[in-house]
């Protein structure tokens, strides 16, 4: 009797240790979310699990060809006919960054900056493009210029995505984190998987 009690009472404490731990960790600095969706293929597909790092964003400012999981404001939400309400995550790819202009025609992406007054093509080679199916966003032009804590994002999945292209900027705010450790499946495990930065 007495050895189940000192039992029950190690396990109790193992148990509220843990959690002391764990949330925390889970609140403030990683989070477990599976991909739901093709707006991110090839680069993630439907039923990866990924670790999401939520601290990094507080020490260093988001970068392109990060790949993100964001809250989908409002205008998202109207488009998808989903109450204002509800919170919906969305997984993509930082494609635009706060000072710079995104000309969007067709599937071409330019970027103009300081760097590039006159406009840079970007090259994308995770971008996955079924020319053969007929898409709204083929003949999509549109240039849009960000202000201070705003962003531009694109799925990878370009003729199927819902992305800033229809439903506009990404505040700051709305960001949650970027992706760190894809955990499933198993022969794709990796750190900081699809983030690409050679521009």
């Amino acid at each position: 009797m007495q050895q189940t009690k000192s039992f029950l009472k190690e396990t109790l404490y193992i148990v509220v240790i843990s959690l002391i731990i764990v949330l925390p960790i889970r609140a403030f600095i990683a989070q477990p979310y599976v991909v739901s969706g093709a707006s991110m293929d090839n680069t993630y597909q439907d039923g990866n699990y990924l670790i999401i790092d939520e601290i990094s964003y507080r020490f260093q400012l988001p970068k392109r060809g990060e790949v993100i999981v964001l809250k989908a404001p409002a205008s998202a939400l109207e488009l998808q006919k989903v109450p204002t309400t509800k919170t919906v995550y969305y997984i993509k790819r930082i494609i635009g960054l706060p000072g710079e202009t995104v000309e969007i025609n067709g599937d071409e992406v330019k970027i103009y900056n300081k760097e590039n007054p006159d406009g840079k093509v970007l090259s994308e080679p995770y971008v996955n493009i079924d020319k053969n199916v007929p898409s709204q966003f083929t003949d999509i032009k549109e240039k849009v210029t960000l202000k201070d804590n705003e962003y531009f994002v694109m799925g990878d999945n370009r003729h199927n995505s819902s992305d800033s292209r229809l439903w506009g900027i990404l505040p700051k705010v709305n960001i949650i984190g970027k992706s760190f450790i894809r955990l499933f499946p198993f022969n794709e495990i990796g750190t900081n998987p699809g983030d690409y930065f050679n521009y």
